[in-house]
């Protein structure tokens, strides 16, 4: 008797034991996406450069300054118009050890025809010249003037891109004037300010990318799913990507903001476009606020953008099943 009682006070302590760490040290949300091989480097794939920093004065928001860089794909020919793929947050997206990697994902998919060779732009929130540069830990919310120009609902933010920014890449580089051949995407208030771009100039740009969006009360983004319904649809195809742990607004004393609700509006977002009629994809998964997935997704989500590439189906154009090698340029 004593022995099965030990063994059941045993069996007790292991499930109370089991019971405190799943309280205290729950699953992590984001630990199961990681980036796959299109996101890293490819042994004798083309690279790109990536040029900059640039500096970009500011005339939508006097006295400050965007940051910002170019990826070259090897494939780039300036004799043709060539794609372009915006991105805010800059230094997050073309971090070389950060969630995303963009330039490795351009890399390859350009390289093997599945996305159109495309320029691409590492874009930084505007900020004075004595603020500091976002970086991987503070991503300007506290710094610069990222609060305000990537969740106010204005054209502002459109402006710095289409007004400021294109003028000065268009200056060195043979970009598509086609609205279709130029996308812009971001993450967190950097997700919503891509589609306020394109919301605001759908003449401009056609293609966006969220990751996490903040379509959320931070200063009235949580209006878009009724202001998308009451409007005339534009030409806009979007990818919505989020995680049912996204910052859900719960606070522990049992209060909650629906309006804050990261997952809730994305949610809200998706069956405005979709009742509206527009090309939009989704994958909402388990993960938190954050790049995690998002990044692991990147290719898939350029590959769903840009489908729309011209294909040749005549077997015998060879070019067009070959992989796309590096256009040979002068020497330096």
């Amino acid at each position: 008797m004593c022995y099965k009682l030990a063994r059941l006070s045993l069996v007790t302590a292991a499930f109370a034991a089991i019971a405190a760490y799943s309280q205290t040290d729950p699953p992590n949300p984001s630990a199961h996406y990681r980036l796959g091989p299109d996101s890293l480097p490819d042994d004798g794939v083309p690279k790109g450069e990536i040029l900059g920093p640039y500096t970009l004065a500011s005339e939508a928001y006097p006295g400050t300054q965007h940051t910002y860089w170019v990826y070259v794909p090897a494939q780039y020919d300036a004799a043709k118009p060539a794609s372009l793929m915006i991105f805010n947050d800059g230094q997050a997206f073309m971090n070389p050890l950060g969630d995303i990697r963009a330039y490795n994902v351009m890399d390859n998919l350009i390289y093997r025809r599945e996305i159109p060779v495309m320029i691409g732009v590492f874009i930084n929130p505007g900020r004075t010249p004595e603020q500091p540069e976002p970086n991987a830990k503070e991503w300007g919310d506290k710094t610069t003037n990222r609060p305000t120009e990537y969740n106010t609902l204005d054209d502002k933010y459109a402006r710095v891109i289409v007004d400021e920014l294109m003028p000065a890449l268009n200056k060195t580089y043979n970009i598509s004037k086609d609205p279709n051949e130029r996308g812009i995407g971001g993450a967190s208030s950097g997700g919503i300010a891509a589609f306020t771009v394109a919301w605001q100039r759908p003449n401009e740009f056609h293609k966006v990318l969220t990751i996490v969006g903040s379509f959320t009360n931070i200063r009235g983004g949580d209006a878009y799913p009724d202001v998308i319904l009451k409007s005339e649809k534009k030409p806009i195809r979007i990818f919505l990507q989020d995680g049912r742990n996204d910052n859900r607004s719960l606070k522990p004393d049992g209060a909650y903001d629906q309006s804050r609700d990261w997952f809730y509006q994305n949610n809200r977002m998706l069956r405005a476009l979709t009742e509206k009629g527009y090309e939009v994809n989704y994958v909402f998964g388990m993960d938190q606020h954050g790049s995690k997935m998002g990044g692991a997704i990147l290719p898939e989500m350029m590959r769903w953008l840009w489908r729309d590439q011209p294909v040749s189906t005549d077997p015998h154009d060879h070019i067009e099943r070959s992989y796309r090698e590096a256009v040979k340029r002068p020497s330096k």
